[in-house]
């Protein structure tokens, strides 16, 4: 997994993902409003976040195996760069239209650009 310290710069992003992404998913999916200020009331509500929590768990896996099997590194360096940049400019583009969010989201904007850029940093730098 992480044997040389070129593993950890390629990877470590990957990890700190996986440890964040899958615990958000688990509450997206099945109660958001222990941890946000999220109210879901109708039966597609709860599906969208549902799917939501799928789309997370799958991205996750994808970043997992790419932990562990060179041949799926670099998708799933790809796959997480656009996942945390798109996250975090959605969520600039809603600060900017709509307001300031709760500091977990305002906190969670830094983490996905810091995350994304990363990522874009690497991809630039192991090719």
């Amino acid at each position: 997994m992480l044997k040389t310290k070129c593993d950890i710069i390629n990877k470590i992003h990957l990890i700190i993902s996986i440890i964040i992404v899958i615990p958000v998913s688990l509450l997206y999916g099945f109660n958001p409003s222990s941890e946000f200020n999220i109210h879901l009331d109708t039966i597609d509500e709860q599906n969208a976040f549902k799917a939501i929590m799928g789309l997370y768990l799958g991205f996750s896996t994808l970043w997992i195996l790419g932990i562990f099997k060179a041949n799926y590194l670099k998708l799933a360096l790809v796959s997480n760069m656009i996942f945390m940049l798109g996250l975090g400019f959605g969520r600039l583009l809603s600060t900017i239209l709509d307001g300031t969010p709760t500091f977990a989201y305002v906190f969670g904007t830094i983490g996905e650009l810091v995350l994304g850029f990363y990522g874009v940093w690497l991809l630039k730098t192991r090719n």
